[in-house]
């Protein structure tokens, strides 16, 4: 298990740090040196080597000019390139509202043969319905201070989950039981959502399992993450969103995956779970 989400691009970040710092010493300078001879606050130099301050393409520049090793600077700073964008911040990527993202990952989506997502959270992006989606946009919007552009947002989602009923995809679907509960909508909305789940479910490409709040765990609770074939994992935090390509990194999150399947249900017991909340909402409209 990863001890964070952000471990990948932490890593790599601190990996473009340690080199900076290897180059730094090779040279025979101190920090103060270093930051004397690119025009620096004393403190600067530090700071990148301590993966405290992401170097920008000039630092990085500077840094290796300094040190006599200019040749080295395109490589750095294409590795620094990548590890900034394991890490995005969902500000930025709604800083236009939230219609291109799900444009900008269809070509993701088409091409993905196998998608194995734990969701922890909300029902997964693919199988939510129309007002579903639009009470969770809703609230990312209201709650981030981004454009909104909800219903065209909606819509691009919508289109993107053409992959759930077209072409030649499999799908793993791991929800928390909790989230069957969870208000994201008006209780008809809900409701309409949950009879989605159950109608969606008997698809042939379709395997999606409930882990029962009274399950035994292996592996805790985790932030919600989506898996695309063996290539990539997206994983969703609070204010930002990690892409890891790395192998072992991947490795371990499908490894995770493997151990939450073993602590769900399937079938109609998976069904009963979703009927049991069905009945709670209509019993309990307004708790």
């Amino acid at each position: 298990m990863p001890t964070s989400s952000l471990s990948t691009a932490q890593a790599a970040r601190a990996a473009i740090a340690a080199q900076l710092d290897g180059i730094r010493r090779d040279a025979g300078l101190t920090g103060h040196e270093l930051a004397v001879r690119c025009g620096w606050h004393k403190s600067k130099a530090s700071r990148i080597a301590r993966a405290k301050t992401a170097p920008s393409d000039a630092d990085i520049q500077a840094w290796c000019q300094a040190c006599g090793v200019k040749n080295r600077a395109a490589d750095l700073i294409a590795a620094s390139r990548t590890a900034e964008s394991m890490y995005v911040h969902w500000r930025q990527l709604h800083r236009d509202g939230m219609r291109r993202v799900h444009e900008r990952t269809v070509p993701l989506y088409e091409r993905t043969a196998h998608f194995r997502v734990y969701a922890s959270n909300l029902v997964p992006g693919m199988l939510q319905t129309a007002d579903y989606a639009t009470g969770v946009m809703q609230s990312i919007t209201a709650f981030q201070g981004t454009p909104d552009d909800v219903a065209d947002a909606v819509q691009a989602r919508l289109n993107r989950s053409r992959v759930v009923h077209e072409g030649n995809h499999r799908f793993g679907l791991l929800l928390e039981e909790a989230v069957l509960y969870y208000r994201v909508c008006d209780g008809p909305e809900l409701a309409a959502q949950l009879r989605y789940l159950q109608e969606v479910m008997s698809q042939p490409n379709m395997s999606l399992g409930i882990i029962p709040f009274g399950a035994r765990r292996a592996v805790w609770p985790l932030e919600a993450f989506y898996a695309f074939d063996d290539a990539q994992v997206a994983v969703e935090t609070l204010t930002a969103e990690v892409n890891i390509t790395a192998p072992g990194e991947i490795h371990t999150y499908l490894r995770a995956f493997a151990v939450l399947a073993r602590s769900a249900v399937y079938g109609a017991a998976a069904r009963d779970r979703i009927t049991t909340a069905l009945a709670a909402l209509i019993n309990h409209p307004c708790s």
